[in-house]
């Protein structure tokens, strides 16, 4: 490296591998020269992260953003250090929760996805499990000690029989605490008003302490809202750049009036965290607008926009995109704890897809080191997909066993509302474990399995 590298240079050459920075031209050609990049970053004051914006100010407004909205009185304990040292001020033993959250505001997501190119994986899940953010709708999320899950009950042609008993299915297996979300096969406002009512009717019906979200675009979200449509999350994907934003047809104002509208409709019981985003590594360099950053440092990025607007819900898809971003097993594992612990330390309540795609070199075992490795950190949520197979997606993720698993190896209960709620309706008991009588649920006598109609 050179007496004082670019710094979007030296954030990509300190990268640990992975295959999207190599089709972007911008990983270290060799292991020394990653090693060199890391040892003159741990070097780097983090002050130069605000001096030296890593795309410009006046052509990204999420630069701007991240600029005109950073706390120099949160950031002013950390001020004078360099990046090597604020690794070991974050590891440190007297560094908790209280500090660790009060430094949120203070911290850029240049920041953040330069402190993690110098940790461990051990380092990643450490610093995250002292991280708690909570956040609250319909349910309590994020607390210590507990594991929420999305339910995904998706259909590849949005048949409400299908879906229906995708969800009951979730919901005696315990899942459904974070949100019961429908990526729609159809992205139009009829198709959206279909599914959000069929989920609201049975949230409705058997009083369950949850939110919906169906995953149309943010704009059909709104025109749905226009039109009366109980809404209850608006989701929105979301990247690190003006440009990769552009891309899905959002920017911060579009953003800013979805919450509006979910706001306007005061649907939340404990709270009004009213958005959901989701982000993935490799998803700028996929839209030609990563500016020759690299991967991990742009997802950070998008932690910012997520940040700006009170989430209830964010998660990475961590291995979704495909192995041009995330080569294998080791690279997904890698990218899910950077991306869990970015989102922490920037005050964010993260989840994660624990996924890939079947033309990447990974598989369920890999998953299950991620899933495992998520939990141990504190993660606030993850998927529960029938099967683990998501058979509109065509993408393999976590299902609701998976789901079971890793509560019961780590003691961790569901959002507590929620567990109230399963042990109201006899499908798990006082200690948490499933009873084998769920299936007696009056929940399995919903309409919509016992009618013939469709």
């Amino acid at each position: 490296m050179g007496a004082r590298t670019e710094l979007r240079t030296l954030l990509a050459k300190a990268s640990p591998l992975r295959s999207g920075d190599q089709l972007a031209g911008l990983a270290a050609r060799t292991q020394e020269e990653r090693v060199r990049a890391q040892m003159e970053l741990a070097d780097t004051a983090l002050q130069r992260f605000l001096d030296e914006p890593v795309v410009p100010y006046e052509s990204d407004e999420v630069t701007r953003l991240i600029v005109d909205t950073h706390d120099q009185a949160a950031f002013a304990p950390v001020r004078g250090l360099s990046v090597g040292q604020f690794r070991e001020h974050l590891l440190a033993y007297g560094t908790g929760p209280a500090e660790l959250r009060a430094l949120a505001p203070g911290i850029t997501p240049e920041m953040a996805a330069a402190v993690s190119k110098l940790m461990g994986n051990q380092d990643l899940v450490l610093v995250a499990k002292k991280i708690s953010v909570v956040t609250r709708f319909r349910n309590t999320l994020g607390l210590p000690g507990h594991l929420a899950v999305r339910l995904q009950p998706n259909h590849p042609t949005d048949d409400p029989r299908a879906i229906a008993a995708s969800t009951l299915d979730g919901l005696l297996m315990g899942a459904g605490d974070a949100v019961i979300g429908i990526n729609p096969a159809s992205d139009n406002v009829a198709s959206l008003e279909h599914l959000v009512r069929l989920i609201d009717e049975l949230v409705t019906t058997y009083g369950i302490p949850t939110q919906s979200c169906v995953l149309g675009h943010v704009t059909t979200q709104i025109a749905a809202i226009a039109r009366g449509v109980p809404v209850d999350l608006v989701f929105q994907s979301i990247a690190g750049t003006q440009t990769a934003n552009a891309s899905f047809g959002v920017d911060l104002k579009l953003l800013g009036e979805a919450r509006a509208a979910a706001l306007s409709l005061k649907r939340g019981t404990v709270g009004d965290d009213v958005m959901y985003f989701e982000t993935g590594q490799g998803s700028c360099l996929s839209a030609d607008a990563h500016h020759g950053v690299d991967q991990q440092t742009l997802e950070a990025r998008a932690y910012a926009v997520a940040r700006a607007f009170s989430p209830l819900l964010v998660n990475t898809v961590v291995g979704f995109i495909g192995p041009e971003y995330l080569a294998d097993g080791k690279q997904i594992i890698r990218a899910g704890l950077e991306d869990h612990f970015c989102g922490k330390l920037l005050g964010l309540p993260m989840g994660c897809d624990v996924c890939h795609t079947n033309h990447a070199a990974a598989d369920q075992d890999d998953m299950d080191v991620l899933l495992t490795l998520l939990g141990v950190a504190g993660v606030n949520y993850i998927m529960g997909v029938p099967g683990a197979d998501d058979i509109m997606l065509s993408y393999q993720s976590t299902s609701f066993h998976d789901a079971h698993y890793v509560r019961q190896v780590l003691g961790a209960k569901p959002a507590p509302e929620f567990a109230a709620w399963l042990e109201r309706m006899g499908i798990s008991g006082a200690d948490g474990k499933l009873r084998a009588t769920a299936g007696d649920s009056a929940l399995l006598r919903h309409r919509l399995l016992t009618s013939s109609a469709r």
